[in-house]
């Protein structure tokens, strides 16, 4: 038996989080929530809702259609400019340096 659709969405999530470099707190100011209630959905422990999909997917730039697909298709539909570019590496914050010195 296949995936259900729910397996299906929170791995389509997946994917594009990974391939797109995006953290759940990046995604959840994008679709308007927490990152904790983004981390719920991926767990399985809460749902994604068909407005949360919608988000997902204008935030990706895919249609809907592919995201609820799984992740294989929700992946052939991301657009280039969104996936993540090997080896580029986006710089820690430096720690703060408490007794002012260089």
């Amino acid at each position: 038996m296949g995936m259900s659709l729910d397996e299906r969405v929170r791995s389509a999530v997946a994917a594009l989080l990974h391939a797109s470099g995006d953290s759940q707190a990046g995604l959840a100011a994008a679709v308007g929530v927490s990152q904790a209630q983004v981390s719920r959905r991926q767990s399985g422990t809460a749902a994604w809702s068909l407005a949360d999909c919608e988000s997902v997917a204008a935030h990706y730039g895919i249609d809907v259609l592919d995201l609820l697909a799984g992740p294989t298709r929700a992946m052939d539909s991301l657009p280039e400019e969104r996936r993540r570019v090997p080896g580029r590496h986006v710089p820690a914050a430096r720690p703060a340096i408490a007794d002012g010195g260089v």
